[in-house]
C-alpha cells in the first residue's frame, strides 16, 4: 500500500489497513518527504525478496565505509586539526600506559584530551577512540613523533615542537652550564613566572619525602648535568625517569609551574617491592640510601670498584674507624676509657653521607614552665669525625676521622628519631649553622700529599630538607599524634637566593633563617676556590 498523502483525510482512509513498516534508505533523504515512496527492484528471477535479504541489503547500505589510510596528508591539508590540540590539558608527568589496556607498549597521547592509548592501527584503542571522540592527533610517548587518525599519516609541523619538548626536554652543554649562571625566568601557559629547577612537585598522598630528596639531588651540579645531557636508552627504566624527571624539573619552556614524581615513584615501589609508595610516609634518609645504591647500579657501577660510577664519584668518601672493645680497669676505677693500645682496630670505610648525633633533649620544664628546644651548633656534633671523641657501639668505642681526598658534595644527616619497642621519639634540638664557608679540614686526617695542612676545605650548602611535625585532628578533638610533612630549602647559584618549596609551594626565604627549621638532610658543595672566597659571587 502506498503512504497516505497529506491531502487525504484520515476518515477516508479509516478502514484501510496500515502498511507495513519499513527501515528508512539513505537515498530516500533527498527526496521530498511527501513524495512517493520508491520502488523496489524485483529479482531477475520473478521471486520476491525475503525478509531476510532486505535486512542485509539495509545493513550494507548503513554501514559506514571505512576510512582510508594515507601516507602523507592531502595537498593543502598538512595542518588539519592542529587547530583542535588543547594544551592546557596535556601532561605528560605520568606513567605512560594505557588507559585501557594498561599496557606500556607503543603508548600515544591525545593531544586533544590528554588521554593515553595503545597503538594507531585500524584496530587500536586510539584509532576507536579517534572515531568515538572525534580527536585526530597523537604523539607517540617513545619516538615524539604526531600523527592524525584515523587517516593515520604523520604531521611534520613546526608549531608542534613545543609539545615534543615539553614531553621530552633536550639539553646542550651551553644549556647546562648556564644554569647555575644565568638567572632565567620563564612562564607557563596561563602567563604564570617561574624559575627553571625551582618548581614545585605534586605530592599525590603522602610522598613528599621523595620530592625534597629528588629536588635536592636535582641541585647538585655534576649529577644534575650528567642526567641531562646523557642518553641513557640502554639503562635501566629507575635511571631513564630519573633523568627525565630531572630534564623536567630544569625545563625553561614548561606548559605549568610544577611537576609530578609519578612516574619515577611508580618504578620506585616496583623495584623496592613496594617499600617506598606514594601511600605511605617513609623516611628521606631510608629513601635516599636505596635510591643512590639504585642508580648507581643501574648507571652500570661495581660493587667492590670505588668510583665506578657518577653517583660515587659525586657523594662516596673514605672514613678511617677506630674501634676497641669497652673494658673498665681498676687502676682508673670504673671509669671506660679508650686504650691507647695495640688492641685497637684500625679500619678504612667508604660513605655516601655522614651521620650526626644530636645530644638528648632536656626532660624538664624551665622557670617559666616552657618547654626548652635546645640549639647546637653544626660544628659541634660534627666533632664526632675528629679522631678524639669516642662513641659508645654494641660494647665498643670507636673513633671517627675523615680521609683525604674529601669528595666534591657531602651530605649529613642529622639523626633525630629513635625507636625502641615501645615508642618512637623524636628530637626537636635546632641545629645552627651558616651557608657558607664550612670548613671540614679539622675533621680530616691530615696528608701533605692530598691537601696542605693548615689550608681550610671549604663547603658552601647547596640543599636543606627540613622535618615539620603537624598534630592530626580527627573530627574537633586533638588526638595530640603527630605526623611528618618535609620540604627542602635550595639555593639558586645564579642569584645567592634562597629557595623553599614544600609539594607544590614555592617561595623565597632568607639565608640567616634557614636553621630556623629542624634540620634533617643537608647537601653541602665542596668550594673549588681554596682562598676561601665564596665561588657563587665570584
Amino acid at each position: 500500500m502506498a503512504k497516505r498523502h497529506a491531502f487525504e483525510a484520515l476518515e477516508d482512509l479509516s478502514g484501510v489497513a496500515s502498511p507495513a513498516s519499513k527501515r528508512s534508505r539513505f537515498d530516500d533523504l533527498d527526496s521530498p518527504l511527501d513524495g512517493p515512496t520508491p520502488k523496489e527492484d524485483k529479482p531477475t528471477n520473478g521471486a520476491s525478496k525475503g525478509e531476510d535479504d532486505e535486512e542485509n541489503e539495509l545493513d550494507d547500505e548503513l554501514s559506514a565505509p571505512a576510512p582510508v589510510r594515507q601516507a602523507a596528508p592531502t595537498d593543502g591539508y598538512a595542518d588539519l586539526y592542529l587547530d583542535t590540540i588543547h594544551r592546557q590539558v596535556l601532561d605528560f608527568d605520568f606513567e605512560k600506559l594505557c588507559s585501557i589496556s594498561l599496557s606500556n607498549i607503543n603508548v600515544y597521547a591525545c593531544l586533544v584530551c590528554g588521554k593515553y592509548f595503545q597503538g594507531r592501527g585500524p584496530k587500536s584503542y586510539a584509532y576507536i577512540h579517534s572515531l568515538d571522540e572525534d580527536h585526530h592527533v597523537y604523539i607517540n610517548l617513545e619516538t615524539q613523533r604526531v600523527f592524525v587518525l584515523p587517516e593515520g599519516y604523520e604531521v611534520k609541523s613546526k608549531a608542534l615542537d613545543d609539545i615534543k619538548y615539553v614531553a621530552d626536554p633536550t639539553y646542550t652543554k651551553e644549556d647546562a652550564r648556564d644554569l647555575d649562571r644565568v638567572s632565567k625566568t620563564s612562564r607557563t601557559l596561563d602567563g604564570k613566572e617561574y624559575s627553571p629547577g625551582f618548581v614545585g612537585m605534586n605530592n599525590i598522598k603522602e610522598n613528599d619525602y621523595l620530592n625534597v630528596v629528588v629536588q635536592a639531588l636535582s641541585h647538585v651540579a655534576p649529577l644534575r648535568n650528567y642526567f641531562l645531557l646523557e642518553n641513557f636508552s640502554s639503562k635501566t627504566e629507575l635511571v631513564r625517569r630519573c633523568s627525565i624527571l630531572f630534564r623536567k624539573i630544569w625545563n625553561p619552556r614548561a606548559f605549568k609551574a610544577h611537576v609530578s614524581p609519578h612516574e619515577l615513584l611508580q618504578e620506585v615501589s616496583l623495584r623496592s617491592n613496594k617499600k617506598f609508595t606514594l601511600t605511605a610516609q617513609s623516611d628521606p634518609v631510608d629513601f635516599l640510601s636505596w635510591f643512590l645504591n639504585n642508580l648507581h647500579l643501574g648507571l652500570g657501577g661495581s660493587k667492590t670498584k670505588p668510583g665506578s660510577s657518577m653517583i660515587q664519584r659525586t657523594f662516596q668518601g673514605k672514613l678511617k674507624v677506630e674501634s676497641q672493645t669497652i673494658t673498665a680497669r681498676a687502676d682508673v676505677g670504673d671509669r671506660l676509657r679508650f686504650e691507647e693500645a695495640a688492641d685497637v682496630k684500625v679500619d678504612v670505610a667508604r660513605f655516601m653521607f655522614l651521620t650526626l648525633d644530636l645530644p638528648s633533649a632536656p626532660l624538664f620544664q624551665d622557670e617559666l614552665e616552657k618547654n626548652i628546644i635546645p640549639q647546637v651548633p653544626l660544628t659541634t656534633i660534627l666533632s664526632k669525625y675528629d679522631g678524639r671523641s669516642a662513641q659508645e657501639h654494641h660494647a665498643q668505642r670507636k673513633r671517627y676521622r675523615l680521609l683525604h681526598p674529601l669528595p666534591p658534595y657531602l651530605v649529613f644527616h642529622v639523626k633525630r628519631f629513635s625507636q625502641n619497642k615501645f615508642i618512637s621519639e623524636r628530637n626537636p634540638t635546632i641545629v645552627t649553622f651558616d651557608a657558607r664557608n664550612l670548613d671540614m679540614s679539622p675533621y680530616v686526617e691530615p696528608n701533605p700529599a692530598e691537601h696542605p695542612p693548615g689550608e681550610p676545605i671549604w663547603y658552601d650548602l647547596v640543599a636543606n630538607i627540613v622535618h615539620e611535625a603537624v598534630r592530626t585532628r580527627e573530627d574537633v578533638a586533638d588526638t595530640g599524634e603527630e605526623r611528618k610533612t618535609w620540604k627542602v630549602q635550595l639555593k639558586d647559584k645564579a642569584t645567592g637566593e634562597w629557595v623553599m618549596a614544600q609539594d607544590l609551594y614555592v617561595d623565597k626565604v632568607q639565608r640567616e633563617l634557614l636553621y630556623l627549621g629542624e634540620t634533617y638532610l643537608q647537601v653541602w658543595e665542596r668550594r673549588r676556590d681554596s682562598k676561601g672566597k665564596d665561588k657563587s659571587l665570584v
